[in-house]
């Protein structure tokens, strides 16, 4: 394995990987007749990646970009993705993964915010950016990955030093927040090989051998979980990413199979997902060990161990600290969302909303540090431009992550829900209040409320409840011009995810005597908000496809 020290960049310790395991398998894309750019697969050694990275290299530094630049990249789930983010980060240069799903209002204000310098596309993405752009008020260059073969646009400004540091921002991750604008975490060189070591050395029934294990990874590459914590956890240890464009449950046991892959990274969605499938040749013809993942449904996770034949081990971990904590040790309480124990480098409390320690068997909210001495140490380095913000998290020394757990006597941990406000949908964090932004631009609404609700394949949808102006109404009927309109405007301005799935159209939305909203008493007298009276199902218009003319 790679050591990592205190010093350590990313650079230096990619190109020592590449000395030390150059024949080894490092990236693979699975073969699909679908993926153009990779129809047939691709494999790539660790000595293929570093020519490519040093080649790139050559292109940014030969352009001038370095230490204090941010580069944007909008390159879906191509292997190429790596390459560029190898490339930049060992040259000093920050990289910022854009999601594609985003719609021109939601780029614009990421493009805007984290100030770009220059952006690397793919060419069908190029009219999604220009609109993006044309929000806005920043102006990066652009580049397509295939014109990134020939030299860059210029960098219009210098860079700051020439000098790569473990302090210096690798990434720039964007995450949502209760505000309802997106975050941008600064993850720092260190946090990610610190990350990686974490992931890699655990033990027990996640133990990494050397050389010798590939990890299928079908999560988004502008998320922490592959461009960061499976990612470096292979690098260190000379093993392979298997990086699939998507999660599509007809795939996978193909891709599983043929990919050879020792591990598989899994979100809630997946398993019910996968359950649902026929009886497949394939599904349990595999050499998979283990599964890392978060938000299996309790009674779906024995089902899926026993059908598919490998445990589901549940993880917790964020942007902000993907330091996870592991349900990796025998016996494990499979069905009881348990999520692991406190270790050595990551200590936890379960705390009062006034910042209380709280006893075993009540549910609080898990507080994370690395210790005492040093609790912010190998964690993300705060919120770009926002230090009021990152201070907040971090009030009286420990980071508070805003999920709700339960401890037992023996330390392990049980995750219960997260807070009010955020909305977990397939893995994407849905902040309430970007949602209820979206719906109140629209002329006929006067009030707007979102909430999220339980849905059996995607863990949570969201549910918006929708306060009219005068003179307009609504009938309860999915195909009601007005409830159409609604959709269709939410889906203009906001990614399909966070559209709601549910609507519902009150006379009026609870508040206290300080005029702060009560969602809670919106469906007081219903056990489940969608079989509430009124309730109008919106799910089936929600798709991945773009709307006209983006």
């Amino acid at each position: 394995m790679i050591e990592i020290r205190e010093t350590s960049t990313v650079g230096e310790v990619f190109f020592e990987a590449a000395l030390r395991y150059g024949d080894q398998l490092f990236l693979a894309a699975p073969a699909n007749p679908a993926r153009a750019s990779a129809p047939q697969g691709l494999e790539w050694t660790y000595a293929q990646t570093a020519t490519m990275v040093r080649s790139l290299m050559e292109r940014y530094a030969s352009a001038g970009y370095g230490v204090g630049h941010r580069v944007g990249m909008l390159l879906e789930n191509r292997l190429e993705h790596f390459l560029h983010k190898l490339a930049m980060n060992a040259l000093g240069v920050c990289c910022v993964p854009l999601n594609p799903d985003h719609r021109p209002q939601e780029m614009a204000y990421v493009v805007g915010h984290a100030q770009l310098d220059l952006v690397v596309v793919l060419d069908h993405l190029l009219p999604l950016l220009q609109q993006a752009l044309s929000l806005g008020s920043q102006r990066p260059a652009v580049v397509t990955l295939q014109e990134a073969d020939l030299p860059l646009p210029r960098a219009r400004q210098p860079a700051t030093s020439t000098v790569v540091e473990a302090a210096s921002v690798a990434s720039v991750l964007y995450t949502s927040g209760t505000t309802g604008r997106p975050k941008g975490c600064l993850l720092s060189h260190r946090y990610e090989l610190a990350a990686g070591r974490w992931y890699a050395t655990r033990g027990g029934l996640i133990a990494f051998g050397e050389a010798c294990e590939r990890i299928y990874n079908p999560l988004p590459v502008f998320h922490v979980n592959a461009s960061v914590f499976s990612f470096y956890c292979a690098l260190l240890k000379g093993n392979c990413q298997v990086q699939t464009d998507r999660f599509q449950p007809s795939r996978w046991f193909n891709e599983v199979h043929e990919s050879q892959a020792t591990v598989v990274h899994y979100l809630g969605v997946v398993v019910p997902m996968l359950l649902n499938q026929p009886s497949h040749a394939l599904e349990r013809n595999h050499r998979v060990r283990f599964a890392i993942g978060a938000g299996v449904d309790p009674q779906r996770h024995a089902a899926f161990e026993q059908r598919f034949g490998y445990p589901l081990i549940e993880i917790w971990g964020m942007t902000e600290y993907v330091r996870a904590i592991f349900d990796a040790e025998e016996p494990r309480q499979v069905g009881t969302r348990a999520i692991g124990r406190a270790q050595p480098g990551l200590e936890v409390r379960v705390a009062s909303d006034a910042g209380d320690d709280l006893p075993d068997g009540t549910p609080g909210e898990l507080l994370v540090r690395h210790s005492a001495a040093t609790p912010r140490k190998d964690a993300f380095s705060g919120y770009l431009h926002d230090d009021a913000a990152t201070e907040e998290a971090w009030r009286g020394g420990w980071f508070h992550t805003g999920d709700i757990v339960v401890r037992d006597p023996d330390g392990l941990l049980h995750f219960l829900e997260r807070r009010k406000n955020i909305i977990r949908r397939s893995g994407e964090n849905i902040a309430a209040a970007e949602v209820e932004a979206a719906l109140q631009a629209h002329p006929a609404v006067a009030q707007a409320a979102v909430l999220a609700v339980k849905d059996e394949v995607r863990e949570e949808e969201v549910l918006a409840c929708v306060v009219l102006k005068p003179g307009y109404a609504a009938r309860p009927d999915p195909n009601d011009p007005l409830v159409q309109g609604l959709f269709e405007h939410c889906n203009s301005l906001l990614s399909y995810f966070k559209t709601p799935g549910w609507l519902f159209f009150s006379q009026e939305i609870p508040t206290t005597s300080t005029q702060k909203v009560q969602k809670h008493q919106l469906f007081a007298d219903v056990v489940d908000p969608r079989t509430a009276p009124g309730v109008i199902d919106l799910r089936h218009l929600k798709k991945r496809d773009k709307p006209p003319g983006t």
